[in-house]
């Protein structure tokens, strides 16, 4: 079946686009006519991926480092000619209790799932102003919503990304763009796949948790960026959207 396109001529930047959620959204924002920029590290084989496919630029670029908004605006300017759309989903985890995390570990995953969403959404935004319809789609996480063993590190990262952004949401609206949030909750991807492998008792309680009965896939996040980056979402601002399947419910 045949969706209009919901995104057409929009210009959007995908951070993490190589797998999972990232390159969900980044083909299912194509796939509705946008033009996508999307970033992810050297070692992604990004470049490689999105070769030759209609509506998507894959790009080298660690959001971590320090020129990392200098050289995503370069690359948008490029390639985009301007900016509607940032969704900052570029992220890691990390599994420790808080008495054995170290500060080296705890400022990685600061480093890499907090920093560049201020920084880029930071850059942007003069594009962004710009923008008929200006959209910050920032992921978080259902952890920032409880208290997960070992999780404190990701949990407080996705906890101040939520924070982040409705600040931004409350700055900027005057602007017309909206600031949201998405709160995944236990999705298959690559960085999840080998842990659920690993460990099917910790797969099958999220499964039994969800009210679905089932892991979520990188399209049904995907599909709810698509909504928060289209006309539909436009009196959305500053809030979260819950993608779990019901698990926090069961919690």
């Amino acid at each position: 079946m045949i969706h209009a396109e919901r995104l057409s001529k929009m210009r959007a930047v995908v951070t993490g686009g190589a797998t999972g959620i990232g390159e969900a959204i980044a083909r299912l924002f194509a796939q509705h006519g946008a033009n996508v920029l999307t970033v992810d590290l050297p070692e992604s084989q990004i470049l490689q991926k999105y070769d030759g496919i209609n509506g998507i630029t894959g790009a080298v670029c660690d959001v971590s480092e320090d020129g990392a908004p200098d050289l995503t605006l370069s690359l948008a300017e490029e390639h985009l000619g301007g900016l509607d759309i940032l969704v900052n989903n570029a992220g890691i985890a990390g599994l420790a209790p808080v008495e054995h995390s170290s500060d080296d570990a705890w400022d990685t995953i600061m480093a890499v799932n907090l920093r560049p969403v201020f920084r880029l959404s930071r850059a942007f935004l003069p594009m962004l102003k710009k923008s008929p319809a200006g959209r910050i789609i920032n992921l978080g996480s259902i952890f920032s919503s409880f208290g997960a063993p070992g999780m404190a590190a990701y949990s407080a990262s996705k906890h101040a990304i939520a924070g982040l952004t409705k600040s931004m949401a409350n700055e900027v609206g005057k602007h017309g763009i909206t600031v949201n949030f998405i709160q995944p909750g236990a999705i298959m991807t690559d960085m999840t796949r080998d842990n659920f492998r690993a460990n099917p008792d910790i797969r099958d309680e999220w499964i039994r948790k969800a009210a679905v009965g089932r892991l979520g896939e990188p399209l049904d996040v995907a599909r709810v960026a698509l909504f928060l980056a289209s006309d539909d979402a436009a009196f959305v601002s500053g809030t979260g959207v819950v993608v779990d399947g019901g698990a926090v419910n069961a919690l």
